[in-house]
């Protein structure tokens, strides 16, 4: 009796485990109005061991492509075309629309997708209003402002705007520090400095990371890096 109950149940498990293992898959349903990307091949791409490695491939028919395939892990790849890097996605369970024009690069339809692109949304906003205050400046001193006073109130202003702009940043690498988008927006905003150095932004992110953050390959190697830098930017200082 005990055996013909193992040999009913088994299959039942290893039919759980076949639909368990296949339930996780990715889709990437994409549209682009650029009418140079037609007949050109778009590759999902991801850093591995400092090399770019093709995850998928499709080829832009009319404006349309699509890919799908198993996902087991989350995973942070970039749409490539040939070796040209046209925008950050994530890999992971679900739809992902995927949607290119001359202005505008948009990925969602999935938990991730939808946080990275809302916050790549707010940061280009928030740059696109500090770009803007040097034409404020030239319009308010063509309608008569005096010079002095004008820059020193944009100033002003452009400095709320980065502090604004650095803190959304931080936040938003803390707020995902234990999944993909986290250690990604971070190398993303240390690949804006001249050269890897600890900067208090960069501290303050480092104070309170888990313990998988701080363990991230490419973070490891920035961390080394910046700490050897200011060593040798303090060593500098005392002989001067």
């Amino acid at each position: 009796m005990i055996r013909m109950s193992v040999n009913r149940i088994l299959p039942l498990l290893l039919l759980l485990v076949f639909f368990t293992s296949c339930a996780r898959k990715y889709k990437v349903e994409g549209s682009s109005s650029v009418t140079s990307l037609d007949g050109k091949m778009l590759f999902l791409k991801t850093l591995q061991n400092g090399q770019w490695v093709a995850v998928d491939s499709a080829e832009v028919i009319h404006g349309l492509f699509s890919m799908k395939g198993p996902v087991d892990s989350v995973m942070m790849v970039t749409l490539y075309m040939d070796d040209e890097g046209i925008m950050p996605l994530v890999l992971e369970d679900g739809k992902i629309e995927v949607s290119i024009s001359n202005t505008q690069l948009v990925a969602k339809g999935t938990l991730l997708n939808d946080r990275l692109y809302e916050f790549i949304e707010k940061r280009n906003a928030l740059e696109l209003q500090i770009e803007e205050l040097d034409r404020k400046e030239a319009r308010m001193v063509l309608d008569g402002a005096n010079l002095e006073d004008v820059h020193k109130e944009l100033a002003k202003e452009g400095e709320t705007l980065v502090e604004e702009m650095n803190n959304y940043v931080k936040q938003f690498i803390i707020d995902n520090n234990e999944n993909v988008l986290g250690p990604s927006v971070f190398m993303m905003m240390c690949s804006t400095l001249p050269y890897p150095v600890m900067t208090p932004q960069i501290e303050d992110i480092m104070r309170t990371a888990p313990l998988a953050f701080k363990q991230n390959q490419l973070i490891k190697e920035f961390l080394s890096k910046a700490k050897e830098n200011m060593q040798l930017i303090e060593e500098h200082q005392r002989v001067r």
